[in-house]
């Protein structure tokens, strides 16, 4: 069995929780009012995941290592002061910090798990280099451009939260996913194959609170999250009462916020 833990992300994660949820309707009609300018503001900035569109170098040629996944790019959030970075082959997470057109991203720290795609372990190197530092940035409304020191330009386009296109504050919770999923009873899906979720509480020091549950059947989906068998998981989410949940769905919806706990099982 190899662990591997996102220790100093954890108690920034549990810090996170006590802060009030911003208020959705107004962040979105400041998104929405927001003129194009030079400068982004932290309330816009995450009211969005950005995912990568454009990437080129300083002598206007694409950076073809920065794009592995064309159904999953790379993609920022700016969440609680930290900068996250996800769908590479690690999950990465930095303090960030803006003066006027400028952001200043400290060294990230990152899970360690190994991927089979060398291209895309690549790519935890391309964008860690690129993304650390001090980057200069511009956002008109739904785009976001950062530019290296060395020339680099990246262009990502916004997607909105579920805070926006819910219209509704999320709730923090912690869910481990077990590392193996297991057959589940659905009448719409046959040969199911359902999650394996536990809430976990922790206090104040970061440990975990009470003993663990069952695991159980997760019939819904979390948004963000693609589960890699044989990986244990603990995830930061949000979870949200949908106002017009669907005739013949659940009233609740989860959104990934952040990994903050990895673990490789073997059998």
């Amino acid at each position: 069995m190899n662990r591997y833990l996102l220790m100093c992300v954890l108690p920034l994660a549990l810090a996170a929780c006590s802060k009030p949820p911003q208020d959705a309707p107004a962040v979105a009609a400041a998104a929405s009012t927001q003129a194009p300018a030079a400068v982004a503001d932290v309330p816009t900035l995450s009211s969005y995941h950005w995912q990568l569109s454009e990437a080129k170098d300083a002598q206007g040629k694409r950076i073809d290592a920065l794009f592995v996944s064309t159904d999953k790019p790379l993609q920022l959030d700016f969440i609680d002061g930290r900068l996250g970075v996800s769908n590479s082959c690690n999950r990465m997470s930095g303090a960030y910090a803006i003066q006027r057109d400028q952001v200043n991203v400290e060294p990230m720290a990152a899970t360690q798990l190994a991927c089979a795609d060398a291209k895309l372990m690549a790519l935890d190197r391309e964008a860690g280099q690129r993304l650390e530092g001090t980057l200069t940035f511009e956002q008109a409304n739904d785009t976001l451009t950062l530019t290296t020191a060395s020339g680099d330009t990246l262009v990502f386009k916004g997607q909105p939260t579920a805070e926006i296109r819910y219209g509704v504050p999320g709730e923090t919770m912690f869910l481990e996913v077990a590392a193996q999923t297991k057959p589940c009873s659905h009448p719409l899906i046959p040969d199911a194959q359902c999650l394996q979720v536990r809430e976990v509480r922790y206090d104040d020091q970061g440990l975990k609170n009470g003993g663990d549950g069952a695991f159980e059947n997760f019939y819904s989906n979390i948004q963000g999250y693609t589960h890699e068998p044989g990986i244990r998981n603990v995830l930061r989410v949000k979870r949200y009462t949908l106002k017009h949940p669907p005739a013949d769905g659940s009233s609740l919806a989860y959104e990934l916020d952040m990994a903050v706990e990895s673990e490789s099982q073997t059998p």
